[in-house]
């Protein structure tokens, strides 16, 4: 666990590193973990097989190769379980420590790593900035009970995709999940209030004033972790039409990406 004063990057620790196992299947819980619901309905359930799925990806497809780094055994099962009951999700490896889940990352090139942040030996920001580096393309999500400010700051720092708090419902997680494979940024509401509330309202430097009624509803829908596709069926727009009216947004709020944009709209009362 990160405490204040020292280092994110840790020192690993000594001795013979463990080798990452391949992934395999272990039986059902006997309970769920009370942090880990039961899965809920999702829309890729109920959209027929010529449409995409939740994760904007064709039904027909290869499903998304997640891997798990995560160092409870329990909140491991559980969430092994609770991802598994969703076709377009494959566990493909798991991991008990940072430097596990940077040896089988780059084994296994998933997809998606969800990544604790208090893990032993190499800590989950200084494990994701290592993925991120050697593997670009594989988007990470944080999941964890970390909700002080610093340490929100340098996940999304590092490079992770999405924050997400243990305790969430497995819905939540999937919006997180499908915000990152998307290329939005995904941060739990509870942690955004947190973060805006303990900073300082800026000077604007964009043109806030002149994002347009429909820019405004969009982004939004951004803050709340919305992907395009999702803000695209909210709003009754075309894919490409929501694409537009979010370079817009980033082009007004002279912002680089989604995770700006959002915390320029909350801390200026936008939305």
């Amino acid at each position: 666990m990160l405490q204040a004063g020292k280092p994110l990057r840790q020192s690993l620790m000594g001795g013979t590193p463990k080798t990452a196992l391949p992934y395999q299947r272990t039986a059902s819980p006997t309970h769920w973990l009370t942090t880990i619901h039961q899965p809920v309905t999702t829309n890729t359930q109920k959209m027929s097989s010529n449409t995409v799925s939740a994760f904007n990806i064709p039904l027909d497809a290869p499903p998304l190769r997640v891997l798990i780094v995560e160092d409870d055994p329990m909140m491991q099962l559980g969430l092994e379980q609770s991802l598994m009951a969703h076709p377009q999700l494959e566990i493909v490896g798991q991991a008990e420590d940072g430097y596990l889940g940077v040896q089988a990352a780059l084994k296994l090139k998933p997809d998606l790593v969800v990544m604790d942040i208090g893990l032993p030996r190499l800590d989950g920001i200084a494990a994701t900035q290592q993925i991120k580096a050697a593997l670009p393309e594989t988007h990470v999500v944080m999941l964890t009970s970390h909700k002080t400010e610093t340490e929100i700051i340098a996940a999304l720092s590092s490079g992770a995709d999405a924050y997400c708090i243990k305790g969430a419902s497995v819905e939540r997680l999937l919006n997180a999940i499908a915000a990152a494979v998307e290329g939005a940024a995904y941060l739990d509401p509870q942690i955004a209030r947190q973060v805006i509330e303990n900073l300082k309202p800026p000077t604007p430097t964009g043109n806030t004033a002149n994002l347009s009624g429909r820019e405004l509803e969009v982004l939004k829908l951004m803050v709340d972790g919305l992907s395009n596709p999702e803000i695209a069926e909210k709003l009754y727009l075309s894919p490409n039409t929501v694409k537009t009216h979010v370079r817009g947004i980033m082009n007004k709020l002279a912002v680089d990406d989604r995770v700006q944009a959002a915390v320029v709209a909350l801390r200026s009362g936008l939305v």
